[in-house]
């Protein structure tokens, strides 16, 4: 079984199990120790896993580790487990952060069993960095993160290769951070770089005020196009012009808009994946967009939900259980698409 196959079991019994999950120990058991087991260490060879591990850091003797990974008979990564539905970004990584500046291990992982947040010291040698270079979220699986995994993997464990990558992964990370940022609220030398190049008068606070909410909107529109262009692709031509003329209001009184349709475009792209992109359909209602497979009202992929100024989506899974989650953009829709993809592969 491939990697991503045995993280998105893992997934699986993340979703049914995680109301009996309830403490550090359970977490351990049921999901650490299966991913741990995933990336190809025997979680009952001591000599290749290490619960508990322990070490007399300065003052403080006795301190430990909740797992240590050993390759060619040396601590290679720390894990330091928190229960269920922690939140791991309010809750330091104490544990390793202690540990770390004594260890010969230069990886380092917090996790809840869900979440798993992967350290390094790229900013300061044998210091632990205060900010993760990668985080991963089982629930939520980010293929693009799958080499990267595979490289601190049993057999195929290569430090240099990931602590350059990490490098990328961190700084590429907190660059789209502010870049999310600065198209939510430009900055005035933002503002200014970007209308310099449009506009020869003096940039001054009217000039501010007037070019902020262009340059914002421009941005906007930029990325929007960029996304739809990429979607359009997917698709014949000929499909396509038929879709796009159902933006419009019906004889029954629905509306639909051209939010539920790049939605729809979305959705069917992602799903793709796993289904023929022809058996994906959609159906419009009055409270709701319904996204199909096969036409079929009993295999609901998802539900749009955009004709308030709260946008949601409904999400089913394998026994077509519903959840309705929040999104504030189109781009949200990608966040959920592990989730999307197991439904449509349902069927």
């Amino acid at each position: 079984m491939d990697l991503i196959d045995q993280l998105q079991s893992i997934s699986n019994n993340i979703e049914k199990q995680k109301d009996k999950v309830l403490t550090e120990e359970a977490t351990k058991n049921a999901f650490v120790m299966p991913f741990i087991k995933a990336l190809g260490y025997d979680v009952f060879n001591p000599d290749e896993v290490v619960p508990e591990f322990t070490s007399d850091v300065g003052i403080k003797k006795g301190e430990k580790v909740d797992y240590a990974i050993f390759i060619d008979g040396k601590p290679a990564i720390l894990f330091e487990c928190k229960k269920l539905q922690v939140d791991l970004k309010a809750k330091a990584p104490s544990q390793l952060y202690r540990y770390y500046s004594v260890s010969e291990a230069k990886l380092g992982i917090v996790t809840d069993g869900r979440h798993y947040h992967f350290y390094s010291d790229l900013e300061e040698s044998n210091k632990m960095d205060d900010k993760p270079y990668m985080e991963l979220d089982l629930l939520n699986i980010d293929e693009h993160l799958i080499p990267q995994l595979k490289k601190i993997s049993k057999g195929t464990f290569d430090l240099d290769a990931t602590l350059e990558t990490a490098v990328e992964l961190k700084y590429t990370k907190a660059i789209k951070r502010e870049i999310a940022s600065l198209l939510e609220e430009p900055t005035k030398e933002f503002v200014k770089f970007f209308t310099s190049l449009v506009y020869d008068g003096r940039f001054t606070s009217n000039t501010e005020e007037q070019f902020t909410p262009i340059v914002k909107k421009a941005f906007n529109q930029f990325i929007r196009e960029k996304i739809n262009a990429k979607i359009d692709s997917a698709f014949d031509e000929e499909e396509q012009e038929i879709e796009e003329e159902e933006i419009e209001l019906s004889d029954d009184g629905i509306e639909t808009t051209e939010e539920e349709i790049e939605g729809y475009h979305i959705v069917k792209a992602i799903v793709s994946e796993v289904v023929d992109p022809k058996r994906v359909v959609h159906r419009d209602t009055k409270s709701y967009m319904g996204i199909l497979l096969d036409d079929n009202n009993r295999q609901p992929i998802c539900r749009l939900h955009f004709n308030t100024g709260n946008w949601q989506i409904t999400l089913f899974d394998e026994e077509k259980n519903d959840r309705k989650v929040s999104i504030e953009s189109l781009n949200d829709i990608y966040k959920h698409a592990n989730q999307l993809r197991k439904a449509a592969k349902s069927y």
